[in-house]
């Protein structure tokens, strides 16, 4: 089973919107289902090492993402967004976060079993 888990919103707009989908993503990777997350959006900053936790916000997630991909979760991020969405606009995606497109999203919703937006 695939499951393919698309992130829309900048990682902290004041909810916890995105950690919930992380933490959604680690408990199906050990339940067995492969994950893979795509980043749209304002999302994009989460896959960039200059995005970090605001004062008094508990969780760092793009150390989560960070994680996720160390356990062979597929991260793509969309590369029209990369210029063009997030607080961070035009700086680098980390590693094993790749650069990807639309037609790759594409084809990523095709070949998974469920599909899940946040």
């Amino acid at each position: 089973m695939t499951t393919l888990i698309i992130l829309n919103r900048e990682p902290y707009d004041n909810t916890d919107v995105t950690w919930n989908a992380l933490r959604l993503a680690g408990k199906l990777l050990e339940a067995g289902t492969t994950v893979r997350i795509f980043l749209m959006n304002d999302a994009v900053d989460l896959a960039r090492d200059v995005c970090k936790p605001p004062i008094g916000y508990d969780q760092d997630l793009s150390l989560m993402l960070k994680e996720l991909i160390s356990n062979n979760v597929e991260v793509k991020v969309c590369g029209t967004c990369m210029s063009r969405c997030g607080i961070y606009k035009n700086h680098p995606y980390f590693d094993g976060a790749l650069k990807s497109t639309m037609p790759e999203l594409a084809q990523w919703v095709i070949n998974s079993d469920k599909v899940l937006t946040f």
